[in-house]
């Protein structure tokens, strides 16, 4: 009887504790202790802000869960025991903007209870705090009597400080190619309920940034942000056919991170690694095959052929016109599409929308696969392929047998357009598929990665953008002033596939669409840099082989890697201008893209390594505005004692290419 009853007092006095407990605000700080996170459980819900050297970011914001099953998970909760680690991990990228990763980071779990008569539901909070950011989840442990979930939506908010200015596009639904133009405005501004694409950009008061985004986005909807009742808060997309349901899962299971890029310095969110950090290390054990590398896209400029004997077309001889070209000029991939708006496969249906027979194991009668791929192999070169996803998908593991039978070594997948959990799920399906076939994968008509090259390597890049194959149809073209948003935006969640190369550059007021030979606003060096300053582990190189032979800047095309082992931002103004220096090996590479402004910008060269350098430096010509191909390319030996005067016309651009002495 004493035993029971010392039982009894030692149940009461835990729960008393645990509820005195759940009152008081729980920290996490990074690293470095500039960032903070405050967690504190109230009677109506979990809340948490976050500061950053000092100053609040994110004020109270509420967390939690809706159940189709259960209600809301955010109320009259018994928080255990927090659990504090540290992580420290050091682990290499296949592809990516850096080569070796450090991750140091503060971690703490706390576990959420809710007890309702004999129903018992624990729900793990979890926060990783780095000295770039802060990121949550939510994790569902394995326990008894609750062994599925259906999620009607995620109740995390973000109740941000200081009304910072918004970097932001906007979407109509859910149905999204993720393309469009940026909008900058005051968060006050942004009208309630409309749906906010990630990343975001928030720029605070004394020039402190914040960029919303999240990681490891696996089984699982997209996330996009809304304001309601004046707060930022979570809104995901749902399974098709309805609106109510979000997601369905298994336990055990987890949420991806939600995750605050943050940093007085906007540079430090493009070298940041936090959303690799967030994923499961590489899955793919043999690694030997995965080859990034710059690769044509002939559907871009209208499958150009020379005037010969033989006709354009899907056939061996267009093909082989092309892939010449690449073994010329180092350029590891070629990529069969289409000719004459028909796709290389065999398809009934209008246009490139798949029909009842499309069937991607097939050619059509004028094109063999395989003597293609044979022909590449033997000069070096690698073919590729588009597709359609719903021709693929349905055939996909007969597609993929049937493509590494031909020998060919990847495919973009395209229009797509969901990031609902199905579609969330089918993304895996096909880099799993995919790696199986040694086939490399790149993802069009797509939403933002999440950091899953980590864990998927054959993922070389995925669209999400409004990029330059809109100039064979926007009557206006693509400014570079949407350029310049890039790399505050889509660019931080990861690589980014812009149809680049074109090497036929007019003034704005000349600008005119066409379906072949396109042109592009926006100076030649600008074009240049943007191999640079965008992050992608497949570059195209769009433009026909006439286009490139004996002109200006096309050498440095033909040197620039498309994966690196050092990122760094040493110049850059959201707006104006973005300089981006990668390193391969001993050897940099510097790209500066400008606005539509001109303007003159110095460049500290002290973050290279002591040493000196020969610079090949190309710049905009004195004369950009009336012909913005002009190219001024000098020679000269540099080191990190000098500084760069960068002359940037408008829409113009330099970069360097500097080989260590």
């Amino acid at each position: 009887m004493k035993f029971i009853k010392k039982a009894c007092l030692i149940i009461f006095m835990i729960i008393i504790a645990e509820k005195i407990f759940a009152q008081k605000i729980i920290r996490l700080q990074s690293p470095d202790h500039n960032i903070v996170f405050s967690f504190q459980l109230t009677k109506k819900s979990p809340v948490y802000e976050v500061a950053y050297e000092g100053k609040k970011l994110v004020e109270k914001s509420t967390l939690g869960l809706s159940f189709k099953e259960g209600g809301n998970f955010s109320g009259n909760l018994v928080a255990g025991k927090p659990i504090f680690k540290t992580g420290n991990e050091t682990y290499d990228l296949v592809v990516g903007k850096a080569k070796t990763v450090h991750s140091f980071y503060q971690e703490l779990t706390i576990p959420l209870i809710r007890i309702n008569g004999n129903d018992k539901k624990q729900v793990n909070f979890v926060v990783r705090a780095f000295n770039d950011g802060v990121a949550f989840r939510y994790e569902f442990p394995a326990q008894e009597n609750w062994s599925s979930y259906t999620l009607t939506e995620e109740q995390s908010t973000f109740n941000l400080a200081q009304n910072p200015k918004v970097l932001t596009l906007f979407r109509e639904n859910y149905t999204t190619s993720h393309e469009g133009f940026y909008d900058s405005l005051l968060l006050s501004e942004i009208k309630p309920d409309t749906l906010m694409d990630l990343p975001s950009l928030f720029q605070y008061p004394g020039n402190t940034y914040m960029a919303i985004t999240e990681a490891n986005l696996r089984n699982y909807a997209g996330m996009y942000l809304a304001k309601k009742n004046g707060v930022l808060t979570t809104v995901l997309s749902p399974l098709p056919g309805q609106t109510a349901i979000k997601v369905k899962a298994i336990l055990p299971h987890h949420t991806p991170w939600r995750v605050m890029m943050i940093s007085d310095r906007v540079g430090a969110l493009i070298e940041s690694n936090i959303l690799t950090n967030l994923c499961e290390p590489n899955e793919i054990k043999d690694i030997s095959w995965i080859k990034p590398g710059k690769s044509t896209f002939p559907w871009w400029n209208g499958t150009i052929v020379p005037d010969t004997t033989w006709s354009g077309g899907n056939n061996f001889e267009t093909n082989k016109y092309y892939i010449d070209f690449c073994a010329k000029h180092k350029i590891e991939y070629h990529s069969v599409v289409e000719y004459g708006q028909h796709e290389w496969y065999v398809n009934d249906g209008p246009g490139f929308s798949p029909g009842p027979a499309a069937d991607p194991t097939k050619t059509v009668s004028t094109l063999d696969m395989k003597e293609v791929c044979d022909y590449a192999k033997s000069k070096g070169v690698s073919v590729r392929v588009w597709v359609h996803w719903k021709a693929l998908y349905p055939k996909l593991e007969a597609s993929f047998t049937q493509f590494e039978n031909w020998g060919l070594s990847g495919l973009m997948m395209d229009f797509m357009d969901r990031d609902d959990q199905e579609m969330v799920n089918i993304y895996e399906e096909v880099l799993r598929c995919a790696a199986k076939h040694k086939l490399h994968i790149q993802f069009h008509g797509a939403f933002k990665p999440t950091g899953l090259h980590r864990t998927f390597p054959n993922e070389f890049t995925r669209e999400g953008t409004y990029n330059y194959e809109n100039n064979k149809w926007n009557e206006t073209g693509l400014s570079p002033d949407h350029d310049i948003n890039m790399p505050f935006t889509r660019l931080l969640a990861g690589a980014t596939d812009y149809h680049l190369g074109g090497f036929r550059a007019v003034p704005p007021a000349k600008f005119k669409t066409q379906q072949s030979r396109p042109f592009m606003i926006g100076t030649r060096c600008h074009m240049l840099a943007m191999y640079v300053v965008l992050e992608s582990y497949l570059a195209m190189v769009c433009d026909y082989p006439a286009a490139y032979e004996d002109q200006p800047g096309f050498k440095f095309i033909e040197d620039v890697p498309t994966t690196w082992d050092e990122t760094i931002v040493p110049e850059t103004q959201v707006h104006e201008y973005v300089t981006i220096a990668r390193r391969k090996g001993q050897d940099w590479f510097i790209g500066t893209i400008n606005s539509t402004k001109a303007k003159s910008v110095q460049l500290p060269l002290n973050f290279l390594p002591p040493g000196k350098y020969t610079a090949e430096i190309y710049s905009d010509g004195a004369d950009a505005a009336e012909n913005p191909n002009n190219v001024s390319i000098i020679m000269q030996t540099l080191t990190n004692a000098d500084s760069i005067t960068l002359q940037l016309a408008s829409g113009g651009g330099q970069v360097m290419r500097l080989i260590k002495q």
